[in-house]
């Protein structure tokens, strides 16, 4: 490649090495040319004909190439490795090593800090992708990188709304509900998300995430606020008083849980009559090991999963083919043929039949089928993104009380 074609590129390198020198918080170079230089880059060496440091006509692939992905653990990390991780491996023979985490930016704040980094793509809400990109501990996306749908579909006009970020690719959306085993609950079963907190009309302990997220929508859709008001509402410090008051109903009653795994855990030991829990986690102990439980849609609280990039990765190049594949309509379906989470692009729905393992219609089990949506509160990222810090705090001052 001619010097000319690779100034460019190096231009845009050496800012982007200079961000990744900068404290955290600093401003972003453009991605566009952040993602542009790696591929640019690539062949622009001293001659002109190879990368510095390598024999003209190396092979590419020559050396052994892998990359760190972090996520939830249990079984939607399975859906993911089933769905698409070992095709992306496959097709192009980088080894994906899967780590768990319980979410959160804290390691990646202290990875990027430190200049030590040794995560390189990180499954995430929307509302922490957009937070961490505002402090510049992701990696910017130019929207240029995102495959077309199988039929040709424009990726702007396939993704579903605000499942792209700056910094964040989406892939799915899930839904926090709750649910119960119908073999420990005595009586006529719960139906509604004020169910979950009458302990008169359906005593026992409750499972509940050990987080703010969900659980102050929850309390103010069970206290009787309107959806359309619920985040209004929690702007105000009257109507977050009211959201504390409702958890306060039933605090005494509430088994903590952090990881995903852990609420069909609780729910088959008996120790929790219901828990709330991510709907996909709730349906593989339903399908794969046959649990009777049931899901409450009422007052179901959707999200969306996305896919980001830390910030002074040193395999950039990897994390941005990886997110190239996991963008396709055909990754989203493949993890939803292994758990019911929606496709975020509408081409990835048709090609979700059943469930790989057992042949179970997976439409009726989605959290974006309409008769699972009749009472749905769609999360707001922004109020999250922009909150998140203030409810953190709030929240863990009140766990301690």
């Amino acid at each position: 490649m001619p010097l000319g074609r690779c100034a460019p590129a190096l231009a845009c390198a050496a800012r982007a090495a200079a961000r990744r020198r900068a404290p955290a918080n600093a401003r972003r170079v453009a991605g566009a040319c952040l993602l542009a230089a790696g591929g640019l880059l690539a062949g622009c060496g001293p001659s002109g004909d190879a990368p510095a440091g390598e024999a003209p006509g190396a092979a590419a692939g020559s050396q052994e190439r892998s990359l760190t992905v972090v996520s939830w653990g249990g079984s939607y990390a399975r859906a993911c490795v089933k769905g698409y991780h070992e095709a992306f491996t496959a097709e192009t023979g980088i080894e994906v090593n899967l780590a768990d985490y319980n979410g959160g930016l804290a390691q990646i704040r202290a990875q990027v800090e430190a200049g030590a980094v040794h995560w390189d793509v990180v499954d995430m809400n929307v509302s922490e992708s957009v937070t961490g990109c505002d402090e510049g501990i992701l990696e910017l996306i130019d929207p240029s990188i995102l495959p077309s749908g199988p039929n040709g579909e424009p990726a702007a006009d396939d993704f579903l709304p605000e499942t792209n970020t700056e910094c964040g690719v989406g892939t799915l959306l899930f839904s926090t509900i709750y649910a119960y085993n119908r073999e420990t609950l005595v009586g006529p079963p719960p139906t509604t998300i004020a169910d979950f907190f009458d302990l008169k009309r359906f005593p026992g302990r409750r499972g509940m995430n050990r987080r703010p997220d969900a659980n102050l929508e929850f309390a103010l859709l069970a206290d009787d606020v309107p959806k359309e008001r619920v985040y209004e509402m929690l702007s105000t410090p009257e109507g977050l008083d009211r959201a504390f008051r409702k958890l306060d109903t039933i605090k005494d009653q509430v088994v903590w849980w952090e990881a995903g795994a852990q609420p069909p855990q609780l729910l088959a030991d008996g120790e929790v009559v219901m828990s709330t829990a991510w709907n996909g986690r709730i349906f593989n102990a339903q399908v794969l090991e046959e649990q009777p439980f049931e899901i409450v849609w009422d007052g179901q609280i959707m999200d969306r999963g996305q896919l980001a990039v830390v910030a002074g990765t040193p395999k950039l190049d990897e994390a941005l083919e990886f997110m190239r594949f996991a963008a396709r309509s055909e990754s989203m379906a493949g993890v939803g043929r292994y758990i019911s989470y929606s496709p975020a692009r509408r081409s990835g729905q048709p090609l979700i039949d059943r469930q790989a393992e057992t042949g179970t219609e997976m439409w009726p089990h989605m959290p974006t089928n309409p008769e699972n949506m009749k009472n749905f509160l769609m999360a707001d990222w922004e109020w999250w993104a922009d909150h998140s810090d203030e409810m953190q705090e709030r929240f863990a001052a009140w766990l301690a009380r």
